[in-house]
């Protein structure tokens, strides 16, 4: 009887920590990180600066960006929203956008395609041709340098208004085409004597506070 009582009592050991190993090995695969959900970076009152030839050609302003990986992809988020500044050669404000929401997604290796993606409220305003656009979404291919979108879009300028769904554009905004537009009205008279004073351009481009 001792001696089966033994083995019993080792059988019973050997399932307690049998149990235990599996339970430990189960709560590290639950806490196991997912970096397409956790992001590596996090950049609070985020200012970047693109420069060529020593002049500003965008800057970008966020209160808040995260940075995340994965094998095939990069990508920063905005969940606070952020405003983009395109800057003409000569170093004059061109063209502003904000957004609630963004995205910049870069693909790796092969698929190395770069696109911007902004979500929520997007405006898309340009400074010297007073033209302002405002969507729900929109994407910016960086490598073709083309803006656009499937939805819905307003468009304002001193020549009228139009209205539409889907809409491609260079990414200055210069020569935005709506590609189902509808309900649209225009100015058909203009005093070609008008002075137009750039305000924003005036006493130089924007600084940062």
């Amino acid at each position: 009887m001792q001696g089966y009582k033994y083995i019993f009592e080792r059988i019973a050991t050997v399932c307690a920590v049998a149990i235990l190993v599996i339970s430990c090995g189960s709560r590290k695969s639950d806490e196991r990180l997912d970096f397409g959900s956790t992001p590596l970076q996090t950049m609070n009152d985020m200012f970047a600066v693109q420069t060529r030839n020593g002049v500003v050609m965008m800057r970008v302003e966020a209160d808040l960006m995260q940075h995340f990986e994965t094998d095939t992809l990069a990508w920063d988020y905005f969940p606070e929203g952020f405003t983009v500044y395109s800057y003409t050669n000569e170093g004059l404000l061109e063209a502003l956008v904000t957004a609630d929401q963004a995205k910049h997604v870069t693909g790796k290796g092969l698929n190395s395609r770069e696109i911007w993606s902004a979500m929520g409220n997007v405006v898309i305003h340009n400074v010297l041709n007073r033209q302002t656009m405002e969507t729900d979404t929109l994407y910016w291919d960086r490598e073709n340098g083309e803006i656009y979108t499937d939805c819905y879009v307003k468009m304002f300028s001193p020549d009228g208004f139009m209205q539409g769904y889907g809409m491609r554009s260079d990414d200055k905004a210069r020569n935005s085409i709506l590609l189902r537009p509808f309900n649209g009205y225009a100015v058909t008279a203009r005093d070609t004597t008008a002075v137009v004073i750039d305000s924003v351009n005036f006493m130089g481009p924007l600084l940062k506070k």
